[in-house]
């Protein structure tokens, strides 16, 4: 059985999602997702433990030759003394083999495509992960297109629900 979140600390150990970009779904096309390992310090650790992340506006990208998490923002960790502290917003290595690297990285430059991070989560081993989307993004008459899809989808339950 997996460990969600230590009563005590708060802090969550496995199998469990820090952060979900919802607002992903929204802006862009989704297409494949890839699980990625993530290169952290002991402090992005130790927020990452206690649920603090966020990832908007966040997005992947190629710099010379590997794939970095860039914008992704991991709050300092209060309790570490002021010398250990991390940079927020630094980019972060995303650890990959290279063959999912060569073919991510020919997906982006065919046109269009971009990497986008839709959660961090803790695995059952109780590493952070990354999990990457191949994504295109959307024009605005797309955006307005899920808006009366969703608006509709819930007005259709509020409907059923009513009727029953």
């Amino acid at each position: 059985m997996a460990k969600k979140e230590n009563k005590k600390t708060g802090m969550i150990s496995t199998d469990k999602t820090v952060s979900d970009n919802r607002r992903a779904k929204f802006d862009f096309h989704l297409e494949g997702n890839i699980e990625a390992g993530i290169m952290l310090v002991g402090t992005e650790v130790k927020s990452l433990r206690m649920g603090q992340c966020n990832l908007t506006d966040s997005h992947a990208g190629v710099k010379e030759g590997k794939i970095y998490l860039f914008n992704a923002y991991i709050p300092e960790y209060q309790k570490a003394g002021p010398k250990a502290q991390h940079e927020t917003r630094r980019p972060r290595l995303l650890l990959l083999k290279k063959r999912e690297i060569a073919k991510l990285i020919g997906e982006i430059s065919r046109g269009g495509y971009t990497l986008i991070p839709t959660k961090i989560y803790f695995n059952k081993k109780g590493l952070a992960k990354v999990e990457l989307a191949l994504a295109k993004g959307k024009q605005q008459r797309d955006k307005r297109e899920t808006i009366k899809k969703r608006d509709w989808d819930r007005q259709k339950h509020r409907i059923l629900k009513n009727h029953d």
